[in-house]
């Protein structure tokens, strides 16, 4: 089972896909994890993002799909994955579709978690770590995934690969909401 998690910053992507991973026996592979962990080691990716990152910006394509490469073709070899963070644009998606349908590593299955902005905003406010969680980096991350990442709804809605679950519900809740609609796509064999 190859699954994509899309949702905004605060949405509980990271936490949802943990939990999905273990009781499917997938790969969690988190764009951002790979990201923060290349910053705080300082390596030659870290070095190149960290910019990118403290202004709330995108990293560049390239980057994100070479860091990405050896975990997507690792996971799908031993089973399965469960992408969250990446991709956040409908060209990211396309370039990913492309390469990753040679490789046959695709995505199968799309969920959308959905949240308000209003509580977003304030899960995000809540979980502040610092500097880069002020209220201007919040709000601008909102406004990048509004305008960068929400296209990709339609565009994974059109190849019939899309889910949305409410993600303002306790966390158990989502959680089995995501586990159920991931059940019901193995019934149709959209998944295996």
């Amino acid at each position: 089972m190859r699954v994509l998690l899309i949702g905004a910053p605060g949405a509980g992507k990271g936490t949802q896909a943990a939990r999905i991973a273990r009781h499917f026996g997938l790969t969690h592979i988190s764009s951002g994890d790979l990201l923060r962990r290349h910053v705080k080691e300082e390596t030659a990716i870290g070095r190149q993002v960290a910019e990118y990152i403290d202004r709330g910006d995108l990293v560049p394509d390239a980057i994100i799909m070479d860091m990405l490469y050896k975990p997507v073709m690792a996971a799908s070899a031993s089973g399965g994955y469960i992408l969250d963070g990446f991709p956040r644009t409908v060209e990211q998606a396309e370039a990913a579709y492309a390469v990753a349908g040679e490789l046959g590593v695709q995505v199968q299955l799309t969920v959308h978690i959905e949240v308000s902005p209003e509580e977003l905003l304030r899960r995000l406010k809540a979980r502040g770590r610092g500097e880069d969680d002020s209220d201007s980096v919040i709000r601008h991350r909102l406004k990048v995934y509004e305008e960068k990442t929400m296209p990709l709804i339609a565009y994974y809605a059109e190849r019939e690969k899309l889910v949305t679950v409410n993600g303002g519900r306790p966390v158990d809740e989502v959680t089995w909401s995501i586990v159920v609609q991931l059940q019901r796509a193995r019934r149709k064999h959209l998944v295996d």
